[in-house]
């Protein structure tokens, strides 16, 4: 597999290293200093593999869009606006986007809605833990689990609590980011009800099960017709 890196960090010079120990190879690396480049570079991958920032979002689809080259993104915090571009771009070629490319994350996620409906009424919390290097918050993770437990924006999403905000009299989902040492992840849904409490917690001992995840995800994606995909659809069907 050839494969284009967008966004030269940790993860992208991760991706790099497990895709050389698997015998691929990476035929070009897009960063922030060399990102005119896609505004005149032709097609040299069978994918793009993307965890940058987005500030490079616009160009990079761009970019697909022109040579046809598949495009797995894992950069958050994106605008409406990007996240739009993203999905009319597949439908020319495969896209897929995650927050999280982590199996166990995923199967989390699967999951939820099951739990929500189950627990109905129950009050909902989501804490996340990262290093103290991640610049956004909530994640784009936490963001996903809560989209996963409310896919059609009954709840409030509350993002950290101070003052005196009073009862809790609503359908809210309390967010919470917090940020120290070398972690490289923590998100733990809290489900409350009278008398007892339902958790689930998943916990990433490395960046490696984000790489690995996604590097798996994008030698299906190269084989699929064009199309938005999600990471539901590559592992569950």
């Amino acid at each position: 597999m050839k494969v284009m890196i967008t966004g030269y960090g940790r993860m992208g010079k991760l991706i790099e290293q497990t895709l050389s120990d698997a015998g691929d190879s990476v035929v070009s690396r897009i960063d922030i200093d060399n990102a005119s480049d896609l505004d005149t570079l032709g097609k040299v991958a069978d994918v793009i593999m993307d965890f940058s920032n987005p500030s490079l979002t616009d160009q990079l689809i761009a970019y697909a869009d022109r040579t046809g080259t598949p495009l797995l993104s894992g950069t958050t915090n994106m605008t409406v606006q990007q996240h739009e571009a993203m999905a009319k771009l597949g439908e020319k070629i495969p896209v897929i986007w995650a927050s999280n490319y982590s199996l166990g994350v995923n199967l989390f996620m699967h999951i939820l809605p099951q739990v929500a409906a189950a627990l109905d009424g129950w009050d909902i919390e989501i804490t996340e833990t990262h290093h103290n290097k991640k610049v956004d918050a909530p994640s784009g993770t936490a963001k996903s689990l809560a989209d996963a437990i409310d896919p059609k924006g009954a709840y409030e999403r509350v993002n950290g609590r101070s003052g005196n905000c009073g009862a809790r009299t609503k359908k809210e989902i309390g967010m919470h980011a917090l940020r120290g040492g070398t972690v490289t992840g923590e998100h733990k849904v809290d489900f409350f009800g009278n008398d007892e409490v339902f958790e689930i917690t998943h916990k990433a001992g490395s960046r490696q099960i984000l790489v690995d995840g996604a590097i798996g995800a994008a030698r299906k994606l190269i084989e699929k017709e064009p199309g938005l995909y999600d990471m539901e659809t590559l592992l569950f069907g």
